[in-house]
């Protein structure tokens, strides 16, 4: 059985392999029980806190002979035990040590020890499933691939304190995704694990209430589940509201914040509910205070931002609490050169993990200023707002990258900014950058901005088309990923607009009348809307028509009417009104062409007759546009 450290490693540490490593490993296979079981207990004193022991150990071999050990039917119970005790330990190593027990398939050795009766053997097993699921390298579906896994473990909640922190925490670190909720909800962990919110362990709360919030996140049936539980004749929310209070650890107010915010995002608890406008929100603007260590200000903007980013209310509630849009600030600050910060370790650690606090603050200011102009005036007037913005733009880190786009998409929704703190600050140059190379989540953001830079009003049009946007754009209508295609045709489309013969010359010969045909097929709505939609822009005027026409007619007039006479059977919310919608645009770009003879009405009424009958002839005659050209 393969169950080595990785090569460079095993190298390394077999030359320095010492011979009481090797007499750990030798006592195991002695034929007196009572020897191997003094051999097991006399490893796990030496591998205590000896992460140097733990790799000789595992590349001796001792690992195979532990497992051995612990599924032997004639092993005692107490060497059972000590035998999970020690593996446990050596999960605590480092990552290669977990890797190496996971190739001995330790997961399943120990899932049937928890088959056993005895509780201290079932609580050994679970402390190291705790401690090997918890690492970064342990796949979560390993949890799930028995189906009967995971109705034991709900079995084995009421065993003892110990079994419910462990399982809690097992649960609350493999549940990572709607599968995996699913799975936990149908058997029955809200009603399992609910009580647990009222253990007399704070370590049993805690994990208790980690589970809840990753159950409801993103969940609206889970959501909506846990608004109606009742733990002692008090709601959960209410039991929540009580953790949020201040004299709670601040792991538990940050966590039950979590919990009402994923409800309450989920549609479970109403926006202007008193326990998210008066508590949770409140709260985790405490949590942003400079006072709070990094990874509590980190999770408490990141918690609040996701929180406020639907609802104007709470975003305009949020930017007059506590000053917060200045108390973002300092996030950009730290650790300052007069840190409070006296502990080397904990300053090593808050230098590494700094770029996460940047890569917060974009995030939640890119939620405050999502629809509020006075909000996004008062973003921008904090000091060295725009520089910050800028600098974050060509961080290293892609998460910090992409918060800083994220943050100046938010406010390029701002006419007034477009025109002046965008031009003062020349956006428009590092955003080029980021569009030339960059994953397709930060390419998605920076290139709808740039549909916001690209209107008619913004200063910053005119550079960036001298600066190779057409081809860029163009390259994007060609993208597998469906908002890379929209995004494309829709700055192309905004670029056209009024624009001079020669930008539309330029877009038609770049895009291609091959590619045209390509986006006007395409499967999703938004694209064929917003490629007629750049069509109408292209044949706006009719000088621009008769040059355009004289070139490409042949070709825009049998994309068009392909359109016309299509049967679209795209999925949407409402079909049938999309279909129209997507006709009478298609047939708005050819009216534009011929308006003004016999053919124009033809095609207005066929569109008409074909979706609303001669009734809506009549009805929606008058609605259309006189002179659309």
């Amino acid at each position: 059985m393969a169950c080595l450290l990785e090569t460079p490693i095993r190298m390394s540490v077999l030359s320095e392999v010492t011979a009481s490593s090797r007499h750990y490993v030798d006592r195991l296979f002695d034929p007196d029980p009572q020897k191997v079981l003094q051999g097991v207990i006399d490893m796990k004193n030496a591998v205590i806190g000896n992460n140097k022991q733990k790799a000789n150990l595992i590349v001796l071999g001792a690992v195979p002979r532990l497992l051995y050990l612990l599924q032997q039917e004639t092993s005692s119970t107490e060497l059972k035990t000590e035998c999970a005790v020690v593996l446990g330990s050596l999960a605590m190593g480092t990552e290669n040590n977990v890797k190496s027990l996971l190739d001995c398939h330790i997961i399943p050795a120990l899932l049937q020890g928890l088959l056993s009766p005895d509780l201290k053997f079932i609580e050994a097993c679970l402390r190291c499933l705790r401690t090997i699921f918890t690492s970064p390298v342990t796949p979560e579906e390993l949890l799930y691939t028995d189906a009967t896994v995971i109705p034991h473990l709900m079995a084995l909640l009421s065993r003892s304190r110990y079994t419910q922190e462990y399982i809690c925490q097992i649960f609350s670190h493999c549940c990572k995704g709607p599968d995996h909720q699913t799975i936990l909800f149908n058997h029955g962990a809200v009603q399992n694990i609910a009580h647990l919110l009222t253990s007399v362990s704070y370590k049993v709360r805690m994990q208790a209430l980690k589970c809840f919030s990753v159950l409801a996140f993103e969940n609206p049936q889970v959501s909506m589940t846990l608004v109606n539980v009742l733990v002692d004749g008090e709601l959960l929310p209410q039991i929540f509201v009580k953790m949020l209070q201040r004299d709670k650890p601040i792991e538990m107010q940050l966590t039950s914040a979590k919990c009402l915010t994923y409800m309450c995002r989920a549609g479970a608890i109403r926006t202007d509910d008193n326990c998210i406008v008066l508590k949770t929100l409140p709260c985790l603007v405490r949590m942003c205070s400079k006072e709070r260590l990094l990874e509590e200000r980190v999770e408490g903007a990141e918690t609040l931002a996701y929180l406020i980013e639907p609802d104007v209310e709470l975003q305009r509630i949020a930017s007059i609490t506590d000053h917060l849009i200045a108390m973002l600030a300092d996030y950009f600050k730290y650790p300052s050169s007069v840190s409070a910060i006296t502990d080397i370790k904990r300053l090593d650690h808050d230098l590494k993990h700094a770029h996460e606090l940047r890569q917060a603050a974009f995030k939640l200011y890119a939620s405050l200023g999502a629809n509020d102009e006075d909000i996004r005036k008062k973003i921008i007037d904090t000091e060295n707002m725009m520089d910050r913005i800028v600098t974050g733009l060509s961080e290293s880190s892609v998460k910090v990258r992409l918060a800083a786009v994220r943050c100046l998409h938010s406010l390029s929704r701002s006419v007034q900014q477009l025109r002046t703190s965008f031009q003062d600050h020349a956006v428009w140059k590092p955003l080029m950058k980021v569009l030339q190379n960059a994953p397709d989540e930060i390419l998605v953001v920076a290139s709808s901005m740039l549909c916001n830079l690209l209107l008619e009003f913004s200063p910053s049009k005119e550079p960036i088309l001298e600066s190779g946007a057409v081809e860029l754009l163009c390259g994007l209508t060609q993208s597998e990923n469906p908002a890379l295609r929209v995004n494309g045709i829709w700055a192309l489309m905004n670029m056209a607009f009024q624009a001079e013969q020669k930008i539309k010359a330029d877009i038609l010969r770049s895009l291609s009348t091959e590619q045209l045909f390509r986006l006007l097929s395409d499967s999703d709505l938004n694209v064929l809307m917003k490629t007629l939609g750049l069509l109408r822009n292209l044949l706006s005027t009719r000088p621009h028509i008769d040059k355009i026409m004289s070139t490409h007619g042949k070709q825009i007039m049998q994309a068009v009417t392909l359109i016309l006479e299509g049967e679209h059977n795209i999925e949407v919310k409402e079909q049938g009104h999309s279909h129209v919608k997507l006709q009478l645009a298609a047939m708005f770009c050819i009216s534009n062409l011929v308006w003004n003879e016999e053919e124009g009405k033809r095609l207005v009424r066929f569109v008409l007759k074909k979706n609303y009958g001669e009734e809506g002839v009549k009805q929606e005659w008058h609605q259309l546009p006189q002179n659309p050209g």
